[in-house]
């Protein structure tokens, strides 16, 4: 494997769930995060916990389809971008919850699996571009989500 490529899937595994020196990860911002936490909201129209997973999870699922220059497929949920989760917060289950984090693991390990698998030729810049972005994307909304539980009731 080639320096370049290490350093994308260290860049990506870092942002997602390996320890990094910034603090916590997308994954670990999620940990221990309850299906009511993950439904609260800060406001009527502002997303919450659940739909920014959901939406980093959608975003891996179009760079890697990018990267391999695929056409649109099907994510896995109806929809694209932001999906809304759940629509009540009473409506909140664990187990529903877990199924998403699921979502957003299994997106996360065929993205790194891409990349992995990837000849050198492919690494062009722009699809170096696409893989430091999702890196990026996941601290993001990380950030976010950690905003987020220290503002949840």
């Amino acid at each position: 494997m080639s320096v370049i490529t290490l350093m994308l899937l260290d860049g990506l595994d870092e942002a997602f769930d390996k320890k990094s020196w910034h603090g916590p990860n997308l994954r670990g911002a999620i940990r221990g995060v309850t299906a009511v936490q993950a439904a609260w909201r800060p406001a009527g129209d502002r997303h919450n916990i659940w739909e920014l997973t959901l939406h980093a999870a959608y975003w891996k699922y179009v760079v890697r389809r990018k990267i391999l220059r695929e056409k649109r497929g099907s994510f896995v949920l109806v929809g694209s971008n932001f999906f809304e989760r759940p629509e009540d917060e009473a409506a909140a289950a664990e187990a529903e919850w877990k199924r998403d984090i699921a979502i957003l693991e299994a997106e996360h390990r065929k993205l790194r699996d891409t990349v992995a698998n990837l000849p050198a030729r492919a690494f062009t810049p722009a699809v170096r571009h696409l893989i430091r972005g999702a890196a990026a994307h996941d601290l993001y909304h990380a950030g976010q989500i950690r905003l987020l539980r220290r503002m949840c009731p």
